[in-house]
């Protein structure tokens, strides 16, 4: 006999996912805008930022697509009330915080972008990226997922 049973998650927790998915989204189509139309973006970068994408390994546009498809996976898994969400979210993070090092400490894009682009949204994605790996963690504790 099972002991998990699943508990109806308050409304917070649905509004959460869902702007959360949405978030996962957003970041999956600035994704497919830098991998397929790179002509049209490159052409608003000074020749500094251009750079940067030009001479970015390929290590780095993997860890970009894992962490968006990641992301937006695990929204999926969160609004289907799955526990799978919680390494599918770590691997995420993982990628994000990857990306962000190279971006940080391997590049000047902090010099080369306006502060928004090149601090701030890097930060506050990885921000979001742990608010919801500890969603995920609350979700399973209070066994609105299983």
């Amino acid at each position: 006999m099972s002991t998990n049973i699943k508990t109806k998650p308050p409304v917070w927790f649905w509004v959460a996912s869902v702007l959360a998915l949405l978030w996962n989204l957003m970041g999956v189509i600035a994704y497919l805008m830098d991998a397929y139309m790179k002509d049209e973006i490159m052409a608003s970068y000074s020749e500094a930022q251009k750079a940067i994408f030009e001479n970015q390994p390929a290590w780095v546009t993997g860890v970009y697509a894992i962490a968006v498809f990641a992301g937006t996976l695990g929204c999926i898994a969160l609004l289907l009330r799955k526990k799978w969400a919680m390494p599918i979210f770590w691997l995420s993070i993982i990628a994000v915080v990857s990306r962000t090092i190279y971006y940080f400490f391997i590049t000047n894009a902090t010099e080369v972008f306006d502060i928004i682009q090149g601090t701030i949204m890097p930060i506050l994605i990885i921000i979001i990226a742990g608010i919801l790996v500890i969603l995920t963690k609350i979700a399973t504790q209070r066994n609105w997922i299983s």
